[in-house]
């Protein structure tokens, strides 16, 4: 479920792992708050309602695709990121742009499968359980109407338990596990085929004692014999012109249940055979149907597209580059960003209420060279100004995933611990910002070439070191990066 953020709060939270942008964080807060207004009023006009479509236009590295990456996470809604240079208009070789809803359905679908699987593990574990305990013990179910006597007899055992020795035969198991776990491989030792020859009663007992000792895991390093499903499966792949999904049916479901499933018998510990056969029964207990539904619901009304690079199909009448298809590219995005049908291989989905957040740097084109249409499908604008030296040292300190904290925690795993004081981080600001101006633009990604080759030699030493801390300065950093910086020629390469 959407949570009901308040803007500001959604500002907050973006604020954790984003340097500055506030114009672009405030836009994109109402966008998901409007969604969350919409569920509240009433139905007739809720459809009625559509989302507020938004471009952010900055350089690289300023922030543009972590925005909509973080607004996503903050409400777990379907988020699919695609780039628009790799669509074609229909008629040429390339993805159409209704691949895209159809990749989002596919791994909302994914999404929603894996949640509904850990909500039915508990159930599993103990189906799993008892699956392990028949493959251990066979025939000691006991049937509704009489003993187990029948299945035991077609048993091939290696030896048969009488009851009245039967407290003897599990204590010398349990004795045995250590013998097993130092690295026995003995068969007799890990067949645990076992048959009463008194009465179920006898049965079920032992079947109890076998389900204490697999419950403490006395029995895990135990070997049984199981059908484990190959992973080797053919691929078949069928291509048209509309997509798979658009010729009605299901080629690759109705292809996939006609041929025999691939299966291959081998030893496996217990331990491992409970893994397996819990996330078998895991599957066997959702509900494909309903997941499908959900899956589609959620799509409809919460699902978020990021259409990066939309610069790149632009036309700014140049006439250079890959031009065939610019136009015809926006053309077909259209309806999909207005609102449309697009059919999936789970069924019709509506994009009406799909929020779309276009982003490009528009170096060469600009936003009006989309066509008037396009440009009508998006009405917010937002610019995302150049990043600076004052938020390169925020981005280095502040976030919870800010680079200089993941370089002390990479450190700290060779028990190296590293200190950047402030007049080195203030150099490196520097640095990040100069370079900028001199070479390409590219915003806070200019941070990481920079810090790479700066602990370059620490990161290759640390292994081998016998300091356990170290400090970097401003002398430090001038030492490692200045010679770089100095050569023009050889910072574009390297920087």
């Amino acid at each position: 479920m959407m949570n009901d953020l308040k803007p500001k709060e959604i500002v907050e939270k973006l604020d954790r792992y984003i340097i500055g942008q506030k114009n672009a964080k405030k836009s994109v807060a109402i966008a998901l708050r409007n969604r969350w207004r919409r569920k509240q009023v009433t139905e007739d006009l809720r459809d009625e309602i559509a989302p507020k479509n938004i471009i952010l236009i900055g350089s690289t590295g300023v922030g543009k695709t972590e925005i909509a990456r973080r607004l996503a996470n903050l409400t777990n809604s379907p988020f699919y990121k695609v780039e628009a240079s790799k669509f074609t208009e229909v008629g040429y070789v390339g993805r159409d742009v209704e691949s895209m809803i159809r990749d989002l359905v596919e791994l909302t679908v994914n999404n929603v499968k894996a949640k509904q699987q850990d909500a039915v593990q508990e159930k599993a574990a103990s189906i799993a359980e008892e699956r392990v305990l028949d493959l251990l013990l066979p025939g000691s179910d006991p049937k509704p109407n009489g003993s187990s006597e029948e299945a035991s007899n077609e048993q091939s055992l290696p030896f048969t338990v009488d009851s009245s020795d039967l407290s003897d035969f599990m204590e010398k198991m349990l004795s045995s596990d250590d013998s097993v776990s130092s690295g026995s491989s003995n068969d007799d030792q890990n067949k645990i085929d076992i048959v009463t020859t008194k009465s179920d009663k006898n049965s079920s007992s032992t079947r109890e004692k076998l389900r204490k000792m697999l419950k403490v895991g006395k029995l895990d390093n135990r070997l049984v014999d199981m059908d484990v499903p190959s992973k080797a499966m053919p691929m078949i792949e069928i291509f048209t012109n509309a997509g798979m999904e658009e010729m009605g049916i299901n080629m690759k479901d109705m292809l996939g249940s006609m041929m025999p499933k691939n299966t291959k018998r081998r030893k496996v510990k217990v331990s491992e055979a409970m893994k397996i056969l819990a996330q078998e029964e895991a599957a066997h207990l959702v509900d494909m149907e309903k997941v499908t539904a959900e899956a589609v619901e959620l799509v409809e009304q919460s699902g978020i597209i990021f259409l990066d690079e939309i610069d790149k199909i632009a036309s700014n009448g140049g006439g250079h580059g890959p031009e065939v298809s610019r136009e015809g590219v926006q053309r077909d995005l259209l309806p999909i960003v207005e609102g449309s049908s697009v059919p999936t291989r789970y069924g019709i989905v509506k994009t009406d209420h799909i929020l779309f957040i276009a982003s490009g740097a528009f170096h060469v084109s600009k936003p009006s060279d989309l066509i008037p249409e396009l440009q009508g499908r998006f009405p917010i604008r937002v610019e995302l100004h150049s990043l600076g030296k004052d938020e390169f040292k925020r981005i280095l300190t502040e976030p919870r995933n800010a680079l200089i904290l993941q370089y002390m925690a990479l450190l700290r795993t060779e028990g190296v611990e590293i200190e950047f004081t402030d007049d080195a981080i203030d150099r490196i600001a520097a640095i990040a910002v100069d370079v900028n101006e001199r070479t390409e633009n590219i915003g806070a990604r200019r941070l990481h070439t920079l810090m790479e080759k700066l602990l370059e030699d620490i990161l290759f030493e640390a292994p081998d070191t016998n300091e356990s801390k170290i400090v970097v300065d401003a002398v430090f950093v001038d030492k490692q990066l200045m010679e770089i910086v100095k050569d023009e020629d050889l910072s574009r390469y390297i920087l």
